[in-house]
């Protein structure tokens, strides 16, 4: 448990699914977790599980499905050298050069490891997950969960944390 913080819930999952608006579309949802901010509550992030969709296997050419789960609004899919970004994921297929669909599935999921007591808080209302492929002829999306508590802060971390997160956006 963070200090300053004190558990107001046991661990709640909330999913979420994003597809794009077209194909090849950057496409980003917004999730409420109905957070009291009068009572300073904040969103423990203890896990995330991400699933883009399978990129088209194109014969000759790179597909990929790229997403990102972050605590602010982004203008594109991001990586976790953002600040803000707690998760991302990325299914491609690499075929330039190939006659055929080319090589296997190339998944990369970006989140810090299970054995930290948790991976990012949200001090604000919402989360925000966002969704892009490239190279695809249809529609692409990413499903997902992500899972963790509601605490109660202390009014100097919370004015902290939601101007940490203000301004970082």
């Amino acid at each position: 448990m963070p200090t300053g913080l004190k558990q107001t819930s046991s661990v709640v999952t909330v999913g979420f699914s994003v597809d794009e608006t077209a194909a090849n579309t950057f496409t980003q949802g917004v999730t409420d977790l109905n957070l009291s901010p009068l009572d300073r509550e904040v969103f423990v992030v203890l896990a995330i599980n991400m699933d883009p969709f399978y990129p088209e296997a194109v014969a000759g050419a790179d597909t990929s499905v790229s997403a990102s789960l972050t605590s602010t609004s982004q203008t594109r899919v991001t990586n976790l050298s953002n600040p803000n970004c707690l998760a991302a994921a990325v299914n491609a297929i690499k075929a330039s050069g190939f006659l055929d669909g080319g090589c296997p599935f190339q998944t990369r999921l970006e989140t810090p490891p299970a054995n930290l007591d948790y991976i990012g808080i949200i001090a604000t209302n919402d989360f925000f997950v966002q969704v892009e492929g490239d190279g695809n002829i249809g529609i692409k999306g990413v499903d997902g969960k992500i899972y963790g508590y509601r605490a109660r802060a202390d009014a100097d971390i919370y004015a902290a944390l939601v101007q940490s997160e203000a301004l970082s956006a």
